[in-house]
């Protein structure tokens, strides 16, 4: 993150007025996949499952603060020093996006393009593989996870996505592989059994339809994965979700685990409904009648923040929409995204000051989001996210 000299002092006093409340972190058990996982199921059996299953998302704090790739507000995205430092600070649910590599393991990046995620272009043995693709009907050019080995990708080390924003970020470059999604697993098993509650995860299938047609389908290895590690049940510490509708439903068929149909802008069209002909856009979903079939088999939905509040010309909140209330109606939850601290990220009516990349009023954003009714929030600053919810909730 860009910050001046002025800005520091901020941002650390934002970070240790958090750590007070790092005691609310969630944490779920540790050792083998197998032996949680039977431990979880007894405990569901004798105690309520207190150890990891039992837990509903419905009795997760509200408003709901999840660490959107982690802390990647301070350390490089999609890392495990990114997550851990989200559950040191207290988030209430970590994200992971998954893609898979060209021997089907399941990793953790934003993108399968790992061009500005990874140190990638450093590695002369890797140039040739350098290519350009269509994703979902984008032209991209760069480096891919499904054109390498696990194996491969683990001789690379993460960086910072956006230096010239975060350029405090930068100093962690080179410090964390690529994580799998089975590392993150066991991580969270680990942490949760030193805290005593469940770590609860937020992972999102990227690209399913691009990825199942390349023999690499998402939605069965990830179900593989939930099932191993004790996580596949409906009241299992991981939520679900997907920018295509029919990843959900087809997980739904494979899991119990709660699930979120996430949308981007009105005009948009999900990718599955593009490659399938059907015409309904973001706006069909989010009507009363698009709600009701999502409630059929998803829990929530995770909207961008614009189908909360939309802005006007000028960057500035306008008037609610009703989709809280729509979407409550129908029982959903809503986890919209993404709360920054810096002012690009921010309604022009929270910006302060001239610099871009310094902090403006984030407490301000977040409660004027709070104030709709959203049940969570997707944060790259979970510690601002978290004392804002505590001003929310008095």
């Amino acid at each position: 993150m860009t910050q001046g000299a002025s800005a520091v002092p901020g941002r650390r006093t934002v970070l240790g007025a958090a750590a007070v409340l790092s005691t609310a972190a969630l944490g779920v058990g540790a050792g083998s996949a197998t032996a949680w996982a039977d431990e979880r199921r007894s405990e569901q059996g004798s105690k309520g499952g207190k150890g990891g299953q039992g837990s509903s998302y419905k009795d997760l704090p509200s408003p709901t603060v999840i660490a959107h790739r982690g802390a990647s507000g301070y350390r490089p995205e999609h890392t495990l020093g990114s997550y851990q430092l989200a559950l040191d600070m207290g988030a209430h649910v970590i994200e992971q996006d998954l893609v898979p590599t060209k021997d089907g393991h399941l990793v953790c990046r934003h993108e399968n393009d790992i061009t500005g995620t990874t140190d990638i272009a450093a590695h002369p043995e890797f140039a040739s593989r350098k290519t350009t693709k269509s994703i979902d009907g984008t032209s991209v050019t760069g480096w891919f996870t499904e054109d390498f080995t696990l194996a491969e990708l683990k001789t690379l080390r993460a960086k910072e996505r956006i230096p010239a924003s975060r350029q405090e970020n930068t100093l962690y470059d080179g410090r964390w592989t690529v994580p799998t999604f089975e590392e993150v697993l066991r991580w969270a098993d680990k942490e949760g059994r030193r805290r005593g509650r469940p770590v609860w995860l937020h992972v999102e299938t990227k690209h399913p339809t691009y990825f199942r047609k390349l023999g690499l389908a998402l939605e069965e290895r990830l179900a593989k994965l939930l099932r191993r590690y004790g996580r596949d049940r409906r009241d299992s510490p991981v939520f679900l979700q997907s920018f295509e509708p029919s990843s959900m439903e087809w997980m739904a068929n494979l899991v119990s685990c709660p699930r979120v149909v996430l949308l981007s802008g009105a005009a948009s069209r999900p990718w599955d409904f593009t490659a399938a002909g059907d015409p309904r856009t973001v706006a069909d979903l989010i009507k009363p009648e698009g709600l009701k079939r999502i409630a059929s088999y998803a829990q929530g939905i995770g909207p961008t923040l614009d189908l909360i509040i939309p802005k006007d010309a000028t960057g500035k909140l306008t008037t609610p929409t009703t989709l809280v209330r729509d979407a409550h109606a129908q029982g959903l939850i809503l986890h919209p995204y993404t709360m920054r601290n810096e002012n690009s990220f921010l309604p022009a009516d929270f910006r302060r000051g001239t610099d871009p990349n310094a902090y403006g009023d984030a407490f301000g954003a977040f409660k004027a989001y709070f104030d709709t009714g959203i049940d969570g929030i997707f944060t790259d600053n979970p510690d601002t996210g978290l004392l804002a919810a505590a001003d929310f909730r008095g």
